[in-house]
């Protein structure tokens, strides 16, 4: 079996020990070379360029993603091909652009925040009138980590982003008040079967996931609502691999839908060591539509914390020495990147029996690789 991957980041580089494990051919489509998927046979090109993938993918069972950031007509192209693409063109454009999402999600009954399209400062200005004279502004494409998306509280606030928007607009949300953050991971085969993982809970810092909890402490009714809403949206549009829904619960106790990644995700990474078969497995069984594995945690608490900028002037294993000798229940990931101001170049997950003994463990393995 051969899985193409397009996109060569730690996405894919976390796939290649569970594609060894099955005996299963990883082929990477990297934008650079020396990319965090190096470790993969892997080819460098331009993931835009439609000729550049289709070569790539002549010969792969299945195409799947690191990124969701393929032009929808290069998807088309595969598709048109008669190469089996998953998740689908139909189901990553809901993830490619913040405007389609929220109009989809909508559309099925799924509980989003109050939103619009603007196109100029008076729009907008409406919109703040007709919500507390805060709001959420965010670009419909190409935001990621806290990038793309500005808290706005007067008219004019979002000028520069509107010069360049065009027709399409910007989105602007109501600004939730919410009590913390979650994040509901399911895999959905092409036949229709779906596997959850247990509802997290996710802590940001400047708008990037730094530490996940699984699971969610004190959730309560919530895992049963968060476990049905997204397996009704997986259904509902069509995602077949890993599917994450990402979340607010409000100040009420209430359940919205922030965004959704049609990959593995960042929210997922303590299913490597904390679960019975982790993500990045479950999305190789999921598009190739083999039968799917058991999402059970393998203690009773998993925590992941983010490494973000790294140790200045080097990399995460020039340090592995100091931090395995003190902290050898910690599972450390390098994603074999250069340090940098705010990059995500690895993680530490330590797993146990209570919370905060385990959290207090695995920020201090995380901290060996910080300045």
């Amino acid at each position: 079996m051969r899985v193409g991957v397009i996109g060569g980041g730690q996405l894919a580089r976390m796939m290649i020990p569970p594609a060894v494990a099955l005996g299963i051919e990883l082929r990477v489509l990297a934008e650079v070379d020396g990319s965090s998927a190096g470790l993969a046979a892997t080819a460098v090109g331009d993931y835009r360029d439609e000729a550049t993938v289709l070569a790539f993918a002549a010969d792969v069972d299945v195409v799947t993603f690191d990124h969701e950031h393929v032009p929808p007509h290069v998807l088309e192209a595969l598709v048109s091909a008669g190469v089996a693409v998953h998740p689908g063109p139909h189901a990553l454009a809901v993830a490619q652009d913040k405007l389609v999402m929220r109009e989809r999600l909508a559309a099925i009954g799924a509980p989003v925040p109050g939103f619009a399209r603007i196109r100029d400062s008076r729009e907008l200005a409406a919109f703040l009138d007709d919500h507390g004279g805060v709001a959420v502004v965010k670009t419909p494409r190409g935001g990621y980590d806290g990038k793309g998306v500005r808290v706005v509280r007067d008219e004019h606030a979002a000028d520069d982003w509107l010069e360049t928007a065009g027709e399409e607009g910007l989105l602007v949300e109501e600004f939730v008040p919410f009590r913390r953050e979650l994040a509901q991971l399911v895999a959905r085969r092409p036949s229709g079967d779906i596997a959850a993982w247990p509802l997290v809970e996710t802590v940001q810092r400047d708008g990037v996931c730094a530490e996940v909890f699984a699971p969610a402490p004190r959730a309560g009714s919530l895992v049963a609502e968060a476990r049905a809403l997204a397996e009704r949206i997986a259904t509902e549009l069509d995602v077949t691999g890993v599917l994450a829904v990402e979340l607010f619960e409000t100040e009420d106790g209430r359940l919205l839908v922030n965004e959704l990644a049609m990959r593995p995700h960042n929210t997922g990474h303590w299913s490597i060591d904390g679960a019975i078969t982790s993500q990045f497995e479950q999305h190789l069984r999921a598009v190739l539509d083999l039968p799917l594995g058991d999402t059970s945690m393998l203690a009773p608490v998993s925590v992941m914390v983010n490494v973000l900028g790294g140790p200045a002037g080097e990399r995460m294993p020039d340090r592995y020495r100091a931090a395995m000798a003190d902290r050898p229940e910690a599972k450390l990931h390098s994603y074999g990147k250069e340090s940098r101001p705010g990059r995500k170049v690895g993680h530490v997950t330590v797993t146990g029996d209570e919370l905060d003994d385990v959290v207090a463990r695995a920020r201090a393995a995380a901290a060996f690789f910080q300045n």
